[in-house]
């Protein structure tokens, strides 16, 4: 294939920790205070990526963000050396604390937006980076994002790397995890579906009551335009505000796609029948079928979609061009789920085969196997643009499981955040990482 979808895994942070940060997640808010073992969280996602590259998937790594952000609580009026800043913050406001720690930048799903270059105006691959500004402890992910993605996708003729949009509530933009691309071949055009909860210009329209909305119609339109697509390939939906208010926080909790298929809930979006119509019509111009598999709240409730995660899934194509679906195996403790997977494979169906992965450290903190990369479709051609040793394959696989054996502590809990000697740890393995990877002065500049 000369053109392939690459799956962009987070390597788990060595601050992974459960802060319950997350209003409108229901694992986040549930396990708060729990004691989380960064190292098994950084093995569970590594191992998953390695079982779907021997597989034949293309897969690569992005790195997580330098923490703890001690320039932030200095910005928010702490002070004195590290140690000192560190123990102020906690004294008083240890929820800050938590947020400069915050491992989040594990969910790459939410690292940016990502149009590939069949689709875009000027033939390049733009990447647009999340502001994530509905959430403290994410919204000061997206500068060291971006120097990342810079990094790695630095050549301009072939990328387009574009900063976040403005941090106020108009432009609430929370990256991928919102976004769907459906073609034909991954090198062909493609229809792109950006989902939004909310419209800020129309305050009289429908929303979401209990939980915020995270995405607005308005940064999904900024992005479009940013990413030069044709209005006529371009779809926006609403999501269903009464699943936001049950936990759905991000569309990809709620639905997956992958070439032309569409995977999702009923209660995925506000009017169902308009956004099937429109993927549709855009698609069949495009000279291909939106293929929807539907799942009935009899099926699956909604409570149990939102437990289970069973959407917030990884639709993958094999090497023989059928369809893999990657879960967590909080699906197969999920009665209903577990009747809807085995009927699917059973079927004959578009979904040959399901994969379970043991991913219970992030799943615990509201992040499953769809949360934890980033989709992007590069020609052959752009991926031997690509900077730094990001493409992961055995040699990298076997450096990173050494890495985190030798820098991730197996138990970490609120009280650990106060010692510098954490920080201190941090700093030397990040330091490492910029070397193992190939990309100098990124995470530590």
């Amino acid at each position: 294939m000369t053109t392939r979808e690459y799956n962009f895994d987070g390597i788990v942070g060595p601050t992974h920790n459960y802060a319950g940060l997350s209003r409108g997640n229901v694992a986040s808010t549930e396990n708060a205070k729990a004691t989380s073992n960064p190292r098994q969280a950084a093995l569970q996602g590594l191992e998953k990526m390695w079982a779907l590259a021997q597989r034949g998937i293309a897969q690569a790594v992005l790195p997580p963000v330098a923490r703890p952000n001690i320039e932030l609580l200095r910005t928010l009026g702490f002070s004195g050396d590290d140690a000192q800043v560190l123990q102020h913050t906690a004294r008083s406001e240890p929820l800050l604390l938590a947020a400069a720690y915050s491992a989040s930048s594990m969910w790459t799903a939410n690292a940016a937006t990502v149009s590939p270059s069949a689709d875009t105006g000027d033939g390049r691959l733009h990447l647009t980076v999340a502001n994530l500004n509905n959430k403290l402890h994410r919204s000061h992910e997206h500068p060291q994002t971006y120097r990342i993605l810079q990094a790695i996708f630095g050549n301009r003729e072939y990328f387009e790397v574009h900063s976040a949009l403005p941090g106020t509530p108009v432009f609430s933009d929370e990256g991928a995890a919102n976004h769907s691309r459906f073609a034909k071949s991954y090198g062909g055009p493609g229809v792109e579906l950006f989902v939004y909860g909310k419209s800020e210009f129309e305050p009289g329209a429908v929303a979401p009551v209990q939980f915020p909305a995270r995405q607005t119609l308005e940064a999904s339109r900024a992005v479009s335009r940013r990413h030069q697509l044709a209005e006529s390939t371009v779809v926006f939906a609403q999501q269903n505000p009464a699943a936001i208010d049950r936990g759905v926080f991000h569309n990809d909790v709620i639905a997956v796609g992958n070439l032309d298929m569409l995977f999702y809930h009923e209660d995925a979006f506000l009017d169902e029948t308009i956004t099937l119509a429109a993927l549709r019509a855009v698609g069949k111009r495009l000279d291909f079928d939106i293929k929807p598999l539907r799942v009935t709240r009899r099926q699956v409730s909604l409570d149990d979609a939102v437990k289970s995660y069973l959407f917030n899934s990884q639709l993958l194509q094999r090497s023989d061009g059928k369809q893999l679906l990657v879960v967590p195996n909080e699906c197969e403790e999920t009665p209903s789920t577990r009747a809807l997977l085995a009927s699917l494979t059973v079927s004959g169906g578009p979904i040959a085969e399901v994969l379970t992965f043991d991913l219970r450290q992030s799943m615990r903190n509201g992040g499953g196997p769809a949360c934890l990369r980033l989709r992007v479709v590069l020609t052959e051609t752009e991926r031997q643009m690509l900077q730094g040793n990001v493409i992961l394959d055995e040699p990298l696989y076997r450096a990173l499981k050494d890495w985190i054996t030798r820098h991730y502590r197996d138990r970490l809990v609120f009280a650990d955040l106060v010692d510098p000697q954490l920080a201190i740890e941090v700093r030397d393995a990040l330091q490492e990482l910029e070397s193992l990877l190939r990309l100098p002065g990124i995470l530590l500049a």
